[in-house]
């Protein structure tokens, strides 16, 4: 059933096979929020590399509002992913039965504000920075530290320098030639990890394949793009509640 398989993916219980599929799942959202975003305040709101150095050459350059605009996303960012951590560990520590819904669900009310009314948003400023801008930072570590936690920092779905990196890093290791010299004990072979490559590809695409989606219908559709991505969340946000209902609902029927 497909609610077994939504469920999945958000259960406590993990696998190797459910923090695959989340993490493509969000990877591509993350690339079509940061594309759409892209069109609708002028910048990338996950690349944090590109804030920091951003802000240090306005700071040399003696633009100054600049410089704070570009620390306020990263703050934005961080806190995001200060929040995450905070409402997992509070779902551990009092043994809550899903300790990542309402990290799902706080980012889908987030994408549907900002569907509904990014417009508005957009009148508003930090300094120089538009309250649109200032959430979508916020949700982009929100959802980062998410996808980091769940799979205990295997995976990453706003980073893909660090995703490019290890790319490169196994294909690397995967054209090594390994020569043996005569009898000499031989050093340790190098290999590619090819589950790891396998992994990391699939995320870049998916990220790339949600960039395209999300800047095409932000093209044409404007901020209301995103509300289909909010209603998905909240579908996988809820699915391992409803398995459960169905199953307590199933379980009193054939009593």
């Amino acid at each position: 059933m497909p609610i077994n398989y939504l469920s999945a993916l958000t259960s406590p219980k993990r696998s190797a096979r459910a923090n695959l599929h989340l993490g493509v799942t969000l990877a591509a959202v993350a690339g079509a929020l940061n594309a759409g975003g892209f069109l609708a305040v002028g910048q990338y709101t996950s690349h944090m590399t590109g804030m920091l150095a951003a802000a240090t050459d306005d700071l040399v350059l003696g633009r100054f509002l600049p410089a704070m605009a570009a620390f306020i996303a990263l703050i934005s960012f961080a806190t995001g992913a200060a929040s995450t951590a905070i409402i997992v560990n509070f779902a551990r520590r009092n043994r809550l039965p899903y300790i990542y819904t309402p990290v799902l669900l706080l980012e889908a009310i987030l994408l549907l504000l900002f569907g509904l009314i990014g417009t508005k948003l957009q009148e508003h400023e930090v300094v120089t920075v538009s309250f649109t801008t200032v959430v979508l930072c916020y949700t982009m570590g929100l959802q980062n530290a998410l996808i980091t936690k769940i799979s205990n920092a295997e995976i990453r779905t706003t980073h893909v320098t660090g995703l490019v990196t290890d790319i490169g890093i196994e294909i690397g290791k995967m054209l090594y030639w390994n020569k043996r010299q005569g009898d000499a004990t031989p050093l340790e072979e190098v290999g590619a990890n090819i589950n790891k490559l396998r992994l990391h590809l699939m995320l870049v695409g998916a990220f790339f394949i949600g960039g395209v989606s999300g800047a095409s219908a932000f093209k044409h559709l404007g901020f209301i793009s995103t509300i289909p991505l909010s209603i998905a969340l909240i579908f996988l946000s809820l699915a391992p509640n409803v398995k459960q209902h169905l199953k307590s609902h199933t379980a009193q029927a054939d009593k």
